[in-house]
C-alpha cells in the first residue's frame, strides 16, 4: 500500500508541474492584434465621383477624374516604446485601385504586437530597391510600368481624366508620378537623360495614434484628399502645366510635395 500511494503522490507531482508548464506557456504566447485599413477617395470631403465634370481645384480648373490607382509600400507602425515596426518586407506592396474594390481593404500580413502606437507612416509608391521592371507579370499591377526608357519599373500614381482649358474645351490629363528624369538642354528627348530622380516620398499620417490589445482587430478609414494634389503647398494649373507630367521632373517635384498632405486617417472601432 505505501508503495502504491508513493506512485500516486509522484503522478499528482508531474501533473501538477505540467499544469504549472501549461499556465507559464500560455501566459508567455505572444499578445498580438490585427489592423485593416478601409481606403476611399474623396474630393472636398466627399466621395469621389467618376467621370463627372464637377470639380474645381485652387487654380480655377474645372475637372473630372476617369482613373485612379497607385501604390503604397513599407507601413510602418510606431510604438510608444520608441519600437518601430515595418510590414513583412516583401508583401507590403499594396496596389489600390478606384474601381477594384477589394483593393481598397488592406488586411495586413503581420500581426502587430499589442500596445500602444504613436503614429503610423507609409511610403507612397516603391522604393528604388523594390521598383523593379517586370515583378509584376499579371494585370491590374502590370499595367502600371513605367518606360524602361524613363527609369523603368513602375508608376506610383496614375490619375487620369479631363479638365476644361481656357477656351472651355475638354483637354485629357495623365497625373502620373514616378521616377523622374533630368535631361540636357531644354526639351524631353530621352537620348539627352542623364540622370534619374526618385519621387516616392513616405507620408506620416497626423492623428494615427492607437492601443491595440490582444486579439484585437482595429479598422482605419484611410482618405486620399484629392484636391491636396493641386493646392498646398503649391498651387498646380493645368493650363500651364499641360495634361501630361511623367517627363517634366519640375512638375512632378511639385506634385510630390503635394502629396505628403493628401492621406487623413481615421480610427473606426477604438
Amino acid at each position: 500500500m505505501g508503495k502504491f500511494f508513493r506512485i500516486i503522490l509522484l503522478v499528482s507531482m508531474a501533473l501538477a508541474v505540467s499544469a504549472c508548464k501549461k499556465d507559464t506557456d500560455t501566459n508567455n504566447d505572444p499578445k498580438t492584434g490585427r489592423v485593416i485599413f478601409l481606403i476611399d477617395h474623396k474630393v472636398d470631403g466627399n466621395l469621389l465621383e467618376e467621370n463627372q465634370l464637377i470639380y474645381t481645384n485652387a487654380a480655377g480648373n474645372q475637372y473630372m477624374v476617369g482613373g485612379l490607382k497607385y501604390f503604397i509600400s513599407e507601413i510602418t507602425f510606431y510604438k510608444q516604446d520608441g519600437t518601430t515596426l515595418l510590414i513583412h518586407q516583401w508583401k507590403d506592396l499594396f496596389y489600390v485601385d478606384e474601381e477594384i474594390p477589394s483593393t481598397k481593404k488592406i488586411l495586413f500580413y503581420d500581426p502587430l504586437p499589442a500596445g500602444k502606437y504613436d503614429s503610423i507612416s507609409f511610403i507612397f509608391g516603391i522604393t528604388v530597391e523594390k521598383n523593379k521592371s517586370f515583378m509584376f507579370i499579371n494585370p491590374p499591377e502590370v499595367n502600371m510600368f513605367w518606360p524602361e526608357v524613363l527609369g523603368g519599373g513602375y508608376h506610383y500614381m496614375m490619375l487620369d481624366g479631363k479638365w476644361k482649358d481656357t477656351t472651355g474645351t475638354l483637354q485629357p490629363f495623365n497625373f502620373h508620378l514616378g521616377i523622374g528624369q533630368l535631361y540636357h538642354g531644354t526639351g524631353f528627348n530621352t537620348d539627352s537623360i542623364y540622370a534619374f530622380v526618385q519621387n516616392y516620398f513616405r507620408v506620416s499620417l497626423p492623428g494615427s495614434s492607437f492601443l491595440l490589445n490582444n486579439n484585437d482587430t482595429l479598422s482605419f478609414n484611410l482618405s486620399m484628399n484629392l484636391e491636396s494634389w493641386f493646392e498646398t503647398p503649391s498651387v498646380f494649373d493645368f493650363n500651364q502645366w499641360g495634361g501630361a507630367i511623367m517627363q517634366n521632373q519640375t512638375a512632378m517635384e511639385m506634385t510630390r510635395e503635394n502629396g505628403k498632405d493628401v492621406f487623413s486617417i481615421l480610427p473606426l472601432n477604438q
